[in-house]
């Protein structure tokens, strides 16, 4: 279904699922706005788009940097009809609670929820006005099962889904729908920068797995919960591997 005119925001655009959303949005016809730290591929992203894909910085943890969200936009932009909530971290995670450093911790908590529900607060109004938008958050499988050495990016994660199950009964009535993307394990960046960098740790940890998701599997479930036609909202999507 080609969406041309429609707008959407993805947060953690560089790579991994956002990207892959992204590019398939940008297929179908969306205008997509790519928002990340690293412009330098953001940049590259906008080049094999373009004209469809406008990158802008956009840190989730800062707070100065979500609050000019919006200012910094083009005017014929802000009209955002998709917002698609994907940034997320967990550097230092991995290991046992007691072990790891609170400074972790509290970058985890800022980016995978408090810059979260800081990005949708600033996107929303406008959606609110309109009577119509779609706010796609992207949870984790360990919102829904216990696994140990993530207690707190589990915690952030059992957040999202209370925040968007909340939101969803809150603008129901106005038309606004709210869809929860929850994956399994993801073969992209996410394990390289949760152990800093560290290649063999990364790929030994995706390697344990028969056969990880790939971020365009992700994006495919993201692109069909919104074409369905707007009196549907699927409320939540778990996505995990056939083998495990």
């Amino acid at each position: 279904m080609n969406q041309g005119g429609r707008t959407a925001l993805i947060t953690g655009a560089s790579s991994g699922v956002g990207e892959a959303t992204a590019v398939l949005l940008a297929a179908r016809g969306y205008r997509v706005i790519c928002a990340a730290r690293r412009m330098d591929r953001l940049e590259r992203l906008a080049e094999r788009l373009a004209p469809a894909c406008f990158p802008m910085y956009l840190d989730v943890g800062d707070l100065a940097s979500v609050d000019s969200l919006m200012e910094r936009l083009p005017a014929d932009l802000r009209a955002i009809d998709v917002l698609l909530n994907n940034a997320g971290q967990d550097e230092g995670g991995m290991v046992r609670f007691d072990e790891g450093q609170v400074d972790d911790w509290t970058r985890t908590v800022l980016v995978n929820f408090a810059g979260l529900v800081r990005v949708t607060h600033a996107v929303i109004p406008a959606m609110v006005k309109r009577g119509r938008g779609d706010i796609v958050n992207l949870g984790s499988i360990t919102s829904r099962q216990a696994s140990p050495k993530l207690a707190v990016y589990a915690a952030t994660k059992h957040a999202v889904h209370g925040f968007s199950e909340s939101l969803r009964a809150e603008y129901a009535a106005i038309g606004l729908r709210v869809i929860e993307v929850v994956p399994g394990v993801v073969r992209s960046e996410f394990a390289l920068h949760r152990w800093r960098g560290d290649q063999e740790a990364a790929a030994a940890f995706y390697d344990a797995f028969p056969a990880p998701l790939l971020p365009e599997d992700v994006a495919g479930c993201i692109a069909w919960a919104l074409e369905l036609p707007p009196r549907v909202n699927i409320d939540q999507i778990v996505v995990t591997p056939t083998f495990q």
